[in-house]
């Protein structure tokens, strides 16, 4: 809790990697309604994929700072050796990174749905498949910022690692919005955004934790 909470105080202190994603998610998917024609029926029948998309590449933008703040300043050594266990560091700065950045995307995702045509009765599924592909796509980052902590340019080896592993949370996730849009159910899209989420949610930690343990040392 008290890891959760400077997490959140340092993140609200650094407002622009804050917005930044925030930003990017607003930017790209107001742009296609533009670029696009300003016909409805064509509009929906993108949405779904526009912003999954637009959210996938907003999350990375911030996964990158997960752990390599901490790393280079000596404050990730210092966690370690505080006597709590790494894992428990691991989920709690994790959980933090989805607040600060899943989250607000969940919660933005309606104005964006509206720009993009989506009606108010698949908002609801929407917002429900964002919450559980965001999170999912945390903890999938965590391993992937483990892995490239101590590297120079780990950004784009991060990318490399987590976009192929986030393929199954795109597909699933734009067919549940894409049902929610037509009004058929989205259950089975849902429930496999749900289980990947339990999935990572317990190996991902694990998978962390190693990768960072192998960095310090």
């Amino acid at each position: 809790q008290v890891i959760v909470r400077r997490e959140l105080c340092l993140s609200f202190r650094r407002p622009d990697q804050l917005l930044q994603p925030l930003v990017f998610f607003l930017i790209v998917t107001t742009l296609f309604p533009l670029a696009l024609s300003p016909e409805l029926s064509r509009l929906r029948d993108m949405a779904p994929g526009v912003l999954w998309v637009a959210a996938l590449l907003a999350s990375l933008l911030s996964v990158d700072a997960l752990f390599k703040g901490d790393a280079d300043d000596g404050t990730l050594e210092q966690l370690a050796l505080s006597g709590q266990p790494l894992g428990v560091i691991v989920i709690a700065k994790t959980l933090a990174h989805w607040l600060v950045s899943g989250a607000a995307l969940v919660i933005m995702s309606p104005l964006v749905g509206t720009a993009l045509g989506i009606p108010v009765e698949a908002f609801g599924t929407m917002m429900l498949s964002l919450a559980l592909g965001t999170l999912t796509l945390s903890w999938l980052g965590a391993i992937g910022a483990g892995l490239t902590v101590g590297l120079r340019r780990g950004s784009v080896l991060l990318g490399l690692i987590v976009l192929p592993l986030a393929m199954p949370l795109l597909i699933f996730g734009a067919n549940a919005t894409d049902r929610a849009i037509t009004g058929e159910s989205p259950a089975g899209a849902l429930y496999f955004l749900a289980a990947l989420c339990v999935f990572t949610s317990t190996l991902a930690p694990l998978a962390a934790t190693a990768a960072l343990r192998i960095s310090l040392e």
